[in-house]
């Protein structure tokens, strides 16, 4: 690997830990732990099946089926049945599991805002240029 691929892999990692670090503290004070807020926000937009919430989360079906009985049980989301395909179950948040992702998701980007609200603007405009293509680029090899 070359000097500057190193470098950028690097700082890739750095960026991950301080998110990690800042979503972990984050979820912390909303009395989640960083897999229930994951799995939460995964929600947000859609039900998703077990299958495709195995590949989205990156984590064994057994795993998996544990942390969405432990936020069943705190009544954030619930299982029910695919309406096309009744051999699949399909995970969604509740009410209240809406409400407290929302206010989580809320609380993560206040506190990541505030963190980088020191950066110059110039700084935070190739953050924000940069970030989507290096994303996509690793999306797509993991394709």
């Amino acid at each position: 690997m070359s000097g500057d691929n190193e470098d950028f892999a690097g700082a890739l990692i750095r960026l991950s830990l301080a998110v990690q670090h800042v979503f972990t503290d984050v979820s912390r004070a909303h009395d989640l732990t960083a897999q229930q807020a994951l799995l939460m926000c995964a929600l947000i937009d859609e039900p998703l099946g077990m299958a495709g919430l195995t590949d989205h989360l990156h984590i064994e079906k057994s795993t998996l089926t544990g942390l969405v009985d432990r936020v069943e049980r705190r009544g954030y989301v619930r299982r029910t049945p695919d309406s096309c395909d009744r051999r699949v179950v399909k995970v969604d948040l509740t009410p209240a599991g809406r409400q407290a992702a929302s206010e989580f998701h809320d609380a993560l980007t206040k506190l990541l805002s505030d963190r980088l609200e020191g950066l110059p603007p110039k700084i935070r405009q190739q953050m924000r240029s940069a970030i989507g293509p290096v994303a996509m680029a690793y999306w797509q090899a993991v394709d």
